[in-house]
Formats: structure tokens, sequence, C-alpha cells
């Protein structure tokens, strides 16, 4: 069971991803609405892995896992993107995503990325 931050500025988003997640045994510890949000409770709460919205107000998904990996390097970090943001989600890699899945979600995708990044 893996301890999991969940970022997304869409409510929705976030409670789908928690319901993902939980049903496959995983603790969502908390959630964030932007990327301010997100290196603030990724600080609080030191999650196993966090899933990473691009599109955010504020601070961006991709600047938000540059200041995660700063504060921790081994930060595990999976990008949900939209479909058409491929330059974002390369972008994402190199600032040190693990991986990407794609919305909307596809359940096993979702899992196949978790269980990726965690081993």
């Amino acid at each position: 069971m893996a301890r999991i931050l969940v970022v997304d500025d869409a409510a929705f988003m976030r409670m789908m991803l928690r319901d993902i997640l939980v049903s496959h045994g995983h603790e969502v510890v908390d959630e964030a609405a932007d990327g301010n949000q997100a290196v603030e409770r990724y600080q609080e709460c030191k999650p196993d892995l966090v899933t990473m919205d691009l599109t955010m107000p504020n601070v961006d998904g991709i600047q938000a896992i540059k200041k995660i990996r700063a504060v921790d390097p081994d930060a595990r970090i999976i990008v949900c993107s939209a479909m058409g943001q491929q330059a974002m989600v390369m972008e994402a890699i190199q600032a040190g995503a693990k991986d990407f899945i794609v919305k909307p979600f596809q359940i096993e995708r979702v899992i196949s990325a978790v269980d990726k990044a965690l081993n």
C-alpha cells in the first residue's frame, strides 16, 4: 500500500483518482488543487507518490514537479494530462516525472503507472 498525494485543480478528477487508488489498496493521504498547495502538502505528508495535473492555476504542474524535486530529489511523481499536451508531458518527464497517464483515466493504466513508479 502506498501513501499518495493527488494534485488536480478539478475536484471531480481528484475524487475519481482517489476512488481508483483506494479501491486498489492505496491510501490517499492528501489532495491539492494547485502547484503551491502540492509543494506544501508534499512537505507536510511526505507521500510515497504524487499524481500531478499539469494545467492548474497559480503554479502549474511542471513548476510544482521542479519545486518538489528540489526539496526531495527522490520524489516519485506521475503526471496526469489531457490528450494533446505532449509537449508539456515531455517537459514534465524532463523535470523528473516518472510516468504519465492520460485523461480520461483508464483504471488499468493508472494502476500500472502507480505500480511501476513505486517499484
